[in-house]
């Protein structure tokens, strides 16, 4: 089944009187279960797709559709509750909030969403995947950058979203923890068949997907 298809998509900023070009007629489809690395120099477009398919960001034109949704067709109100219940977003900086300890800092996801907590037999085998079930009452202070980037994770994927976004998820790591983390991400796309889309500016992250994209000047080439 098809997870994200992008047809026509256009997107075009107004910067005083120049209108600039972010993506200019993107095609891209997605199966479910997928890995896919999004991959290009600076100003190619990566993030304003990253933006749109987030639901962050409206498109000039074309269509977007995630798990059989047109997010053309969404007011605000539908499109958080997308960010919501079925996109996971997993970032280069973590963003994750230094008051709370790590299990707070998943939890916090799974209370935006509405949900309890509640026993999850497969979720806590996830903290045993990523290595983090002993770092649960750490603040972020006190965790690695590779273990912050690990509880991140856990936080996108705490509500089962239908697709993870990642945008540069090893930026902030070495080379140890970035191929660590990388090894995550596929083992979660293969074990459990999460459909992940990836973007990077690394040819070796990108190597760990299943298929690489890659856009120039707002364009897939």
């Amino acid at each position: 089944m098809t997870e994200i298809e992008i047809r026509g998509l256009t997107k075009v900023y107004r910067q005083g009187e120049v209108d600039v070009h972010a993506l200019r007629g993107v095609d891209l489809r997605v199966e479910r279960g997928e890995f896919v690395a999004i991959v290009g120099p600076s100003g190619s477009g990566k993030s304003t797709l990253f933006h749109i398919l987030g639901g962050l960001a409206p498109p000039t034109a074309g269509t977007v559709t995630i798990d059989g949704r047109d997010l053309l067709k969404m007011n605000d109100a539908d499109r958080t509750t997308l960010r919501k219940t079925t996109v996971g977003f997993i970032f280069q900086k973590y963003n994750l909030l230094p008051t709370l300890t790590a299990a707070d800092n998943i939890e916090i996801a799974r209370h935006i969403a509405g949900k309890k907590r509640e026993p999850d037999a497969q979720f806590d085998a996830l903290l045993k995947l990523l290595g983090i079930s002993d770092r649960l009452d750490h603040k972020p202070r006190a965790l690695s950058g590779g273990e912050q980037q690990r509880v991140a994770i856990a936080r996108a994927l705490v509500n089962h979203p239908a697709l993870v976004l990642a945008d540069e998820p090893t930026g902030n790591l070495d080379t140890e923890n970035s191929t660590a983390v990388l090894g995550i991400l596929r083992d979660l796309n293969r074990r459990l068949g999460q459909t992940i889309l990836m973007i990077t500016h690394n040819p070796e992250a990108a190597a760990f997907a299943d298929r690489i994209v890659t856009m120039r000047d707002g364009r897939i080439v």
